[in-house]
């Protein structure tokens, strides 16, 4: 089979939430061999911690992937707990992430190379501007207040 430039993608996850919990959202950027972006996802996932919002990101991401038929992937996150507890560096305690944690190692076995790199959060400006940009939507305007002064 003919090797294609999205069969080895690049997936910067980031997840955000304002409050913890708070509104959360993921933006994911899926970038080619060649460095061309092939996909951006903005996405409000409700409240959520900022951890589970960055593990919403990268099963969003990997899903992503695998629909762009992706045999490879790097995945690319500023969280040291999302990569140290993909690595099995950190333990999962907290349950909700347990089950997370679980869908993402069950995603992980549709590709055949998988490079986790914990990047500084500067590298993952991209990614974190979109998680920003889906809560942003997801709430209601901003208004001015009224008020007496005198």
């Amino acid at each position: 089979m003919k090797k294609t430039k999205r069969d080895f993608l690049s997936l910067y996850v980031d997840g955000a939430a304002r409050g913890n919990p708070g509104p959360a959202g993921v933006g994911i950027i899926l970038e080619d061999e060649d460095r061309q972006v092939v996909g951006n996802i903005d996405k409000f996932i409700g409240n959520a911690t900022n951890n589970v919002a960055e593990y919403t990101a990268l099963i969003t991401g990997m899903e992503e992937a695998r629909r762009l038929g992706a045999k490879a992937i790097s995945i690319n996150t500023d969280s040291e707990l999302l990569a140290k507890q993909l690595s099995g560096e950190y333990k999962v305690k907290n349950p909700v992430l347990k089950g997370l944690h679980e869908k993402a190692r069950k995603a992980l076995v549709h590709f055949d190379k998988v490079i986790v790199n914990n990047i500084p959060r500067e590298q993952n400006k991209g990614a974190d501007k979109l998680a920003n940009k889906a809560i942003d939507a997801a709430m209601p305007p901003k208004s001015g207040r009224s008020f007496v002064l005198k």
